[in-house]
């Protein structure tokens, strides 16, 4: 059974009932202060961490989750009112998976059940060579980067290279001797010099061979 920890001092049930997240077959569990939600967290090991933006401490508690061993991969939601506050992209620049704008719309069970299914990650460090087009103005001169880990939906790169939450990247490595090429944006940034990349739709060829890579075991 997945479980998720809900983090408000607000009532969310009458808005969340409607999502996929009160459906049977999801364990939920709610925390109103931070730390109980640390304890919590630590303690059900949840599949997905839903954060009101407005709980005091929500910045460190994304910090938190993400830096315990325990809940480092846990996928963290925020829940947030009106419009975009610049204390989201803190949030994001944290840890946090995605934002999701209440009332829930009808993008939301599908933006949930992709957070619920955490693919499976293979730890590998792996040179690879970026572009970064931070600016829409098309990708410049393209530098070295490391990667940590792979999955089919994203990766996990170390560089020097000052990127920025939302930038889009052309991606280039080797797997087992067979190139890849993808596109991706960044979704998470943490220190130091730590970057979580999303692909976006991958070549067929690039699918197949991240897919054999990551379900291969390890060397």
């Amino acid at each position: 059974m997945a479980a998720a920890l809900i983090c408000s001092q607000e009532d969310l049930q009458p808005e969340l009932g409607h999502t996929v997240l009160w459906r049977t077959g999801i364990e939920r569990h709610v925390a109103t202060r931070l730390e109980d939600a640390r304890t919590m967290a630590v303690a059900v090991r949840p599949d997905i961490v839903v954060v009101d933006r407005d709980l005091p401490g929500s910045y460190e508690l994304i910090v938190a989750l993400r830096e315990d061993p325990g809940t480092r991969r846990v996928s963290i939601a925020i829940v947030a009112r009106g419009d975009l506050d610049p204390a989201e992209l803190a949030l994001l620049e944290a840890g946090a998976n995605a934002i999701l704008r209440l009332p829930p719309g009808p993008d939301w069970d599908e933006r949930l059940m992709r957070l619920l299914d955490v693919p499976a990650r293979r730890e590998a460090r792996l040179p690879v060579e970026l572009g970064v087009d931070a600016l829409g103005t098309g990708v410049g001169e393209r530098v070295p980067a490391q990667a940590l880990n792979l999955s089919r939906s994203g990766i996990l790169i170390e560089t020097a290279v000052d990127l920025g939450v939302g930038d889009e990247l052309e991606l280039e490595f080797s797997l087992e001797g067979e190139g890849v090429f993808a596109r991706g944006r960044v979704v998470r940034r943490s220190e130091p010099r730590l970057f979580g990349v999303q692909f976006g739709p991958l070549p067929e060829y690039a699918a197949v061979r991240i897919r054999r890579f990551v379900g291969s075991p390890e060397a």
